[in-house]
């Protein structure tokens, strides 16, 4: 079971003595452990954490056996438990098989292969909720019901891809920034692209916005000064083409709608491109004309590829490259 489906349960968590958190999402992790009951404390709960690499399985067993004086459930967490899962597993095959009753066992990891005898045992006396990252229509969604649930705003849809191309897919820093934009809009209950360009991204962002005007207006030269701070101040590679991604992918979309419409800046807004940047953006597309407009999202596709193993040139000339291709 994955961890949006396990939270997004109305009914009460039922009690089972194994529970294995896996993936790579720390968030989705710590989510779904509050909904432990005792996992985090409390008067009838006796909770034990031991990194992996620490963890004995006489140890852990008898800890998990031993009746407790002073609570009613006895909780032992192994952190990091890939190695200690992988030295004792036919101890823990046999643990799972006949667990105690009265006691509960997690495990976090970041593998949970699901063809393996651990793995079946959990499944029939126990709980597995998987953890890893959230991606594309899946991760906009949870964007947005975490939106509307934590906070009470509307998140417009081009709001949150907009989040996640500045701020990047981690849910712990979506949810902080999340915070921020609901604070900032007080009791507008939407909010926009304009709010998300105002808070998200700090120095870096405005940074951005000055390097991708650069490239639409034929200011290469500026633009590269601008992508060298960027990339000297930590900013990754893909981060920044998401950031050209969003921007660039609005012109190639602008292009098609206005072939069938023959109406360029109503294409342009109907593709999101931001009202004050209509007739800036229209000058960009009449300047390098319909054929290279054309090719606009083949050349992000490449882009992409490329700064994702396809090609050894250094990420920072390809970037070049493709801003001198984009600027037209």
């Amino acid at each position: 079971m994955h961890a949006t489906d396990f939270l997004s349960r109305k009914h009460a968590y039922s009690h089972v003595p194994v529970v294995v958190v896996y993936g790579s999402e720390r968030y989705l992790k710590l989510e779904a452990l509050k909904r432990i009951p005792g996992f985090s404390g409390g008067d009838d709960v006796e909770l034990t954490r031991v990194p992996g690499k620490d963890a004995d399985l006489r140890s852990v067993v008898d800890e998990l056996l031993t009746v407790s004086m002073f609570g009613d459930q006895r909780i032992v967490m192994i952190d990091d438990a890939d190695d200690f899962i992988k030295d004792n597993r036919p101890g823990l095959e046999k643990y799972v098989a006949h667990p105690s009753k009265a006691s509960l066992l997690i495990l976090d990891v970041k593998s949970w292969p699901k063809n393996t005898k651990l793995a079946k045992a959990v499944e029939k006396t126990g709980l597995a909720v998987e953890c890893t990252p959230l991606t594309g229509a899946v991760l906009l969604k949870w964007l947005e019901k975490s939106a509307t649930e934590e906070f009470g705003k509307v998140l417009v849809p081009s709001a949150a891809a907009l989040m996640i191309q500045l701020a990047g897919d981690s849910l712990g820093m979506l949810e902080q920034e999340l915070a921020k934009l609901a604070a900032l809009v007080g009791d507008n209950q939407t909010i926009t692209e304009d709010d998300v360009t105002r808070v998200v991204g700090g120095w870096r962002l405005e940074t951005t916005w000055h390097m991708l005007d650069a490239v639409r207006d034929g200011n290469v030269a500026f633009a590269i000064e601008n992508l060298d701070k960027l990339i000297v101040s930590g900013e990754h590679p893909i981060k920044i083409l998401g950031g050209v991604t969003f921007v660039f992918r609005k012109y190639a979309e602008a292009t098609e709608i206005a072939r069938q419409t023959r109406d360029l800046p109503g294409a342009l807004r109907t593709a999101g491109v931001f009202p004050g940047a209509v007739a800036a953006s229209e000058k960009y597309l009449r300047r390098i004309g319909y054929d290279k407009a054309c090719q606009l999202l083949q050349w992000l596709v490449e882009a992409d590829h490329n700064l994702k193993g396809g090609s050894r040139v250094e990420p920072r000339l390809q970037l070049e490259r493709l801003f001198v291709q984009l600027a037209g």
